[in-house]
């Protein structure tokens, strides 16, 4: 049984999974895990989100404002054998309602070509490539995606 709460980055359980989270991005990006960390802090976070399956937090993720009509999708994790259930769609698309409840517009990301199976979660979720945006702007690693809500 899931479970969905909404909370912030003060809550210990996503502060958990966001480590793990950190390990696995450190052995994917290796070298260039110091440029994409700076980015990925989550002191100030306002929305995040833990999805709990028998009372045990099993994933993860956070929406942040990047401007007045949008939300930037950051910190989705799964933990690693809970993967290919269909957690991390649940927790985007809560995600996604929270954004609309608040009356934004639609939601961008940013993750990596090391990162497969996120690129598939997106492409199944119809969000769709576009420019890399601000920082991720001519990173070769880096792939962007929006989607209007």
């Amino acid at each position: 049984m899931y479970k969905i709460i909404r909370t912030n980055s003060g809550n210990i359980d996503f502060q958990i999974l966001v480590k793990e989270l950190d390990k696995d991005l450190a052995i994917r990006d290796g070298d260039e895990h110091a440029f994409y960390a700076q980015f990925n802090k989550i002191d100030a976070i306002k929305h995040a989100v833990v999805l709990y399956e028998n009372n045990i937090p099993v994933a993860c993720g956070a929406i942040k404002q990047y401007n007045e009509s949008t939300m930037e999708v950051k910190r989705m994790y799964v933990l690693p054998d809970k993967r290919g259930k269909g957690i991390a769609s649940l927790v985007l698309n809560e995600l996604e309602s929270w954004a609309r409840e608040m009356n934004y517009q639609r939601c961008i990301l940013e993750t990596g070509y090391k990162q497969p199976e996120a690129l598939r979660l997106y492409e199944k979720n119809n969000y769709r490539i576009i420019p890399n945006y601000g920082q991720y702007a001519g990173v070769e690693n880096s792939v962007c995606f929006e989607k209007n809500l």
